[in-house]
């Protein structure tokens, strides 16, 4: 095994790790960090496969946004932290869902990538016209993404803020 191999399985078992930790936390905010360390996992992921944009893409705009979004949604709400809220009692319903989705998902990757095939490798300048395609005829879409963003923060402001009413 070459140590892009090694690189590659360590991070894998650190991002299965995170992952299973993220849905079976009993408090809200350390299923957010687990998602963060999931997230982060799935961007050196990669970054070792030579995929340096999308690697990068993820890491700051997940990790380092979206994430970053989630918990301050969480403090600024009041949403219910604790054990009691995340207590689902149809745990067999959602195990059996799961198994489903991972047996389609092992299907799809089986029908798409054979085993025992060679992997085609991109075409010189793919990322360079990814990239172009992405930012000079999408731009529109990026600022209204950036705009509800805002006006759900502001919202979530909004509904945290206390009424400060005279009690007279």
């Amino acid at each position: 095994m070459t140590s892009q191999e090694y690189a590659f399985l360590v991070t894998a078992t650190i991002g299965g790790a995170a992952a299973i930790g993220t849905v079976t936390a009993r408090n809200v905010v350390h299923a957010a960090l687990y998602l963060v360390v999931a997230l982060a996992s799935v961007g050196v992921t990669f970054l070792l496969l030579g995929a340096e944009f999308v690697g990068w893409v993820q890491i700051l705009i997940y990790v380092g946004a979206i994430v970053i979004l989630f918990l301050f949604g969480l403090m600024l709400t009041k949403a219910p932290i604790g054990r009691d809220s995340l207590d689902v009692t149809n745990r067999a319903v959602g195990a059996i869902v799961a198994a489903l989705l991972f047996a389609g998902l092992v299907w799809m990757l089986q029908a798409a990538f054979p085993m025992g095939e060679a992997p085609v490798a991109p075409a010189a300048g793919a990322t360079l016209d990814i990239g172009t395609a992405m930012f000079k005829d999408y731009v529109l879409p990026f600022e209204a993404v950036s705009f509800l963003l805002l006006a759900a923060l502001i919202g979530a402001i909004v509904l945290a803020r206390k009424d400060e009413r005279d009690p007279r």
